[in-house]
């Protein structure tokens, strides 16, 4: 703790993104992936408590459908166990547009962002790059975010470990760390190139 009873991880924020049972309802959602992601963003999302990190939930919500309020999926994703710190609702890719986030980050005095959730090459992606344009220092914690297979319009399926490999490197230096969990933890800044 510093002098002034902030932990000197104050002006960071883990952001959860879209880590909710809807996806279990999609006809691409596969569960190989999700125990390996379940247990590092649980890893990760416990040792931002330990830190004085902020736990932001985000949760992506539609008019109709497994995202909609009334579903009764918008809900944290199972075995998920956490109680965050705020909670948001986004409509968006970014979870910066039109969910009130970016308010409440700057109110709390939060400059770098600690990105996970699903899925990995939409929301994610497009969060951390508006956090990057917005001047946010963020660490893109790949092993803690889950995507499923996609096909292209060549008919080749892309596996989820491609698909993150994609991510992180178009990420890498020029709008995030890519970080693994400790190290995204340790909290040590880096500037990005422009």
């Amino acid at each position: 703790m510093l002098a002034n009873g902030r932990s000197k991880m104050s002006d960071t924020a883990l952001l959860v993104i879209d880590a909710q049972e809807s996806f279990r309802h999609r006809s691409y959602y596969r569960d190989a992936d999700v125990p390996a992601f379940t247990q590092r963003l649980q890893t990760l999302i416990d040792g931002a408590k330990v830190a004085g990190i902020r736990v932001i939930q985000i949760f992506h919500v539609e008019e109709s459908g497994p995202f909609s309020e009334g579903s009764g999926f918008v809900t944290t994703l199972s075995p998920l166990a956490f109680v965050p710190d705020a909670v948001f609702r986004k409509r968006r890719h970014s979870a910066l547009v039109g969910s009130g986030l970016d308010v409440w980050l700057t109110e709390n005095g939060i400059r770098r962002l600690i990105v996970s959730g699903i899925r990995t090459e939409q929301c994610c992606e497009t969060t951390t790059r508006h956090a990057s344009d917005l001047g946010y220092h963020v660490d893109y914690v790949g092993e803690a975010t889950l995507t499923f297979p996609m096909t292209d319009i060549l008919g080749r399926e892309w596996s989820a470990a491609e698909i993150r490999a994609r991510t992180e490197l178009v990420l890498a230096d020029r709008f995030a760390r890519i970080s693994t969990v400790e190290e995204a933890l340790a909290g040590r800044l880096e500037k990005i190139a422009a």
